[in-house]
């Protein structure tokens, strides 16, 4: 149920009018590394962005995107070995990190900018400012991703809806 429900959101995300880069993607994807069995972590946000894009439409340097989102569930599955609040914002930051540097080498491979080391720095500072929304949105979200479930998680334990609510 909790992955039905992270896939919609991080899907919903997308399609709706939001500021550039400024969607729970990343935080998806690192709350169901922490939060999904390892198959479904890495399922989770490889679904997400491909059915998005489906109706949001194909461009160069998508498999670039799909790779970060997936790497930075992989990231989540590190946090799940020690997690807390430090390594859930140390894995907040460099995922958001991960996927700018790995979805802006897909649109510098793609020649946007030039294949020549000019055209890569350029692209690359040209994403700052959404590198500035994808770091905000992946703290934000992340914390109220990972916060509503803490929550959750202390009200239903022991209940019957545990089952239903929770991860094991």
């Amino acid at each position: 149920m909790l992955g039905f429900i992270l896939l919609a959101l991080g899907i919903l995300s997308r399609l709706i009018v939001h500021s550039p880069n400024f969607t729970p993607v990343i935080a998806v994807a690192l709350f169901g590394g922490v939060y999904l069995n390892r198959k479904y972590a890495v399922l989770l946000p490889l679904a997400l962005m491909m059915i998005s894009d489906v109706f949001l439409g194909f461009y160069d340097g998508i498999l670039y995107t799909w790779l970060s989102v997936v790497l930075v569930s992989a990231i989540g599955l590190l946090v799940k070995r020690n997690k807390n609040v430090a390594t859930i914002l140390t894995g907040s930051l460099a995922s958001a990190l991960l996927f700018f540097v790995i979805s802006n080498f897909g649109v510098w491979a793609s020649g946007y900018y030039g294949l020549t080391s000019q055209g890569f720095w350029n692209c690359y500072a040209a994403a700052i400012p959404f590198f500035r929304n994808t770091l905000v949105s992946t703290l934000v979200y992340g914390a109220v991703l990972f916060g509503i479930y803490e929550l959750v998680a202390l009200r239903a334990k022991g209940t019957r809806l545990a089952p239903v609510l929770l991860t094991k």
